[in-house]
């Protein structure tokens, strides 16, 4: 057995044993692993915790140099490691199980949550054209019925007859996006509707708003455009209408209950800051934070993770070398060893990202009880399909990974991943969470496109893009959840600055976001 395989087989030890290592113990344990068995330390360790009053819920640095360093360590040594070096954040080794005096709010009130959509068990495509023709004409059809329930766009053309009209007559047709050419300041579009397909001229003498939406058009993206016929069959743009939402009044909890909205946990990378992740838990369980945190705390009713639990294997180039867990079941069954910590009373909903054991097309299915088996026979969790609408305390929350924020980022001038909330705003103006065929983002061909968004939710929850950010569009909060990785060579290359340990938690009651460090 070679030192990675030993170190390995002492984090599985820990883990078995119901503990965790903290970052700076985990790297105390792979130095020592070049002169000693990690496994006999770990071993050791568990021994002398068995004999605490008052366990750990984590195994720290300071704990095992006093394993390493006294051969026979006396147990008053053990509970009281040295201070000097205790960092300025709240010591771990002073986190226990025991002699806790938090009282949540959440636990006495009654989890109310619905799952109003969920694709699960309703996925049937096998891939063949015809699908991706009923496919494409679905999603036509539903997005143009929600552009024609808008007053300004309710009498619209069909293409074929808008060919028909005579010159300078002003119209408005609904097409889709097929072809976006931009030369000399102008702009020229290509749109499509069942019948037909009509091209679209912004001339450079358009005004500046009207050069900024078409900027900002996506192939694919259903739309509404005001146009004036000429002599030929060339229609020139006076504006862009997309989907939108309407502004609209928010739904609100009756009884002030929190959601912790998270995702991009990333277990099995080594990326994976675990230390951050174990101060997130402990808060959970009100063992960690001020005053205010833990006033926090105590109301959190749900807990909601938008994909990437694991890391996975082999989901891009050289993987292999990030990962300290190789094999994806035990990714899941470490997951599974710290979202089992959380209490009991708080409602976990859970659904796949790219990175997942799910395929890898939209809409994603559940994650397989065969991944996920572990963590149900601890403990109840809500797993669903991605995207997925839910309701909890009557807010309504529709979670989604964000796998086409990157397609949306690289296609339209101005955004970028240190502000994804603003490629989800463009989302919600398309009503749709992957307007973009061919990209980076997969698509199935299923009988109903299940990312039009038919219904406008309280809260727009994705991540993906491992930053977080959050806005307010038009009643609708839209957040960015971050994630819990630190920057790999993937992200360093795309120049990409990751903020992880940072959770957005909303007040159901109020929607007030705050989001709460952990690292």
């Amino acid at each position: 057995m070679d030192e990675q395989e030993r170190l390995q087989k002492a984090v599985e030890t820990t883990i078995a044993a119901g503990y965790q290592l903290n970052r700076e113990a985990f790297e105390l344990l792979r130095s020592a692993a070049a002169i000693s068995d990690p496994n006999a330390i770990i071993n050791n360790a568990l021994q002398r915790i068995e004999e605490l009053d008052e366990k750990p819920i984590f195994i720290d640095r300071n704990f095992l140099e006093t394993l390493l360093k006294q051969s026979e360590p006396e147990e008053a040594q053990v509970q009281t490691p040295p201070q000097e070096k205790e960092t300025a954040e709240i010591p771990e080794t002073r986190v226990t199980e025991g002699g806790s005096t938090f009282h949540p709010y959440a636990k006495d009130v009654e989890a109310k949550i619905t799952i109003i959509e969920d694709p699960t068990g309703k996925l049937s495509s096998n891939g063949t054209i015809e699908e991706y023709l009923q496919y494409f004409q679905d999603r036509f059809k539903r997005i143009e019925r929600l552009l024609r329930q808008r007053i300004d766009v309710r009498a619209a053309t069909p293409i074929a007859e808008a060919l028909k009209s005579a010159a300078k007559t002003k119209l408005k047709i609904i097409g889709m996006v097929a072809e976006k050419r931009e030369a000399k300041k102008q702009m020229m579009l290509i749109i499509e509707d069942l019948q037909a397909s009509a091209t679209i001229l912004i001339s450079q003498n358009a005004p500046e708003e009207l050069h900024k939406k078409a900027r900002s058009l996506i192939p694919d993206q259903v739309v509404c455009v005001a146009v004036v016929k000429t002599r030929s069959n060339l229609f020139l743009a006076e504006d862009i209408i997309f989907p939108e939402v309407g502004q609209k009044p928010q739904r609100r909890a009756t009884e002030p209950v929190y959601a912790v909205l998270t995702s991009d946990i990333h277990v099995g990378s080594t990326k994976f800051n675990r230390e951050a992740f174990n101060r997130f838990i402990l808060w959970l369980n009100g063992k960690y934070g001020n005053e205010q945190m833990k006033e926090i705390a105590a109301h959190v009713k749900y807990v909601l993770i938008a994909g990437d639990i694991v890391d996975g294997v082999g989901v891009y180039p050289n993987q292999i070398e990030e990962l300290v867990i190789k094999d994806v079941h035990k990714q899941y069954k470490l997951a599974a060893k710290l979202i089992e910590q959380i209490p009991d009373y708080i409602e976990v909903v859970v659904s796949p990202g790219n990175h997942d054991a799910a395929r890898n097309a939209l809409p994603q299915p559940a994650i397989s009880e065969d991944f996920l088996g572990t963590l149900q026979e601890k403990r109840k969790i809500h797993s669903l399909g991605n995207p997925c609408l839910v309701s909890l305390h009557n807010v309504e929350v529709l979670m989604y990974h964000g796998r086409s924020l990157d397609d949306v980022i690289s296609s339209v001038p101005g955004l970028n991943h240190e502000h994804p909330e603003k490629a989800m705003k463009l989302l919600l103006q398309s009503r749709h969470l992957a307007p973009l065929y061919g990209g980076k983002t997969m698509l199935s061909p299923e009988n109903r496109d299940f990312l039009v968004m038919d219904r406008v939710p309280d809260i727009f929850h994705s991540g993906h893009v491992h930053v977080v950010g959050y806005c307010n569009y038009r009643g609708v909060l839209v957040v960015n959840s971050g994630g819990w990785q630190e920057q790999t060579e993937y992200m360093e290359k795309l120049g990409l600055m990751p903020t992880p340990g940072k959770v957005p938690v909303v007040n159901l009651q109020t929607l007030e976001t705050t989001i709460l460090p952990f690292i």
